[in-house]
């Protein structure tokens, strides 16, 4: 399955490899982190459905787990967004000319005569 998503942006050979390790990693946390997810979900449906006292009360701590999970995701996603900017920058840069820090971690191409 991974090497379906890798087909459909470049060639294994034009993947930096150390961008592609980081990125299987992140695509293996993700997943478990939406495994999990849905485990939660379940257990918070379940117990919204019992209308227990203590299962409704357990639900607040499930939602803030939950609530957790996505921000992880996010931060897992938003981090291999930057790093595919900053490789494919770079890949510009080698290409094109120069490349400078963009101040927030990656690099971004520089255009003369701005």
């Amino acid at each position: 399955m991974e090497d379906d998503i890798f087909s459909g942006v470049a060639t294994n050979d034009q993947i930096e490899p150390k961008f592609q390790q980081k990125f299987q990693k992140n695509f293996v946390i993700v997943q478990n982190i939406l495994d999990q997810n849905r485990l939660l979900i379940n257990e918070i449906n379940q117990n919204h459905e019992s209308k227990i006292p203590d299962k409704l009360s357990r639900n607040v701590g499930l939602i803030r787990e939950l609530n957790n999970n996505i921000r992880r995701v996010v931060d897992l996603y938003s981090h291999l967004s930057d790093s595919a900017r900053s490789m494919e920058s770079l890949s510009e840069g080698e290409s094109a000319g120069t490349t400078k820090s963009d101040g927030r971690g990656g690099l971004k191409r520089v255009r003369s005569g701005n």
